[in-house]
């Protein structure tokens, strides 16, 4: 008797703490935001180094 109520308590707290990890990981947001970032700096770095180099060849020219 005593084994069929642990294992009886033991599968109750099997489903409530899969439904709780579930319901955590159904509200979780999304990283478009923080994804966008690292692109558009990236952009950022590369258009900066065009201006430089474009500078110097300017600076190389006078």
């Amino acid at each position: 008797m005593s084994k069929l109520l642990s294992s009886l308590i033991v599968a109750a707290f099997a489903l409530t703490a899969v439904g709780a990890q579930a319901a955590s990981h159904a509200g979780a947001a999304p990283m478009k935001a923080s994804e966008a970032k690292p692109a558009a700096s990236g952009a950022k770095k590369a258009e900066k180094k065009a201006e430089k180099k474009a500078e110097k060849k300017e600076e190389a020219k006078k």
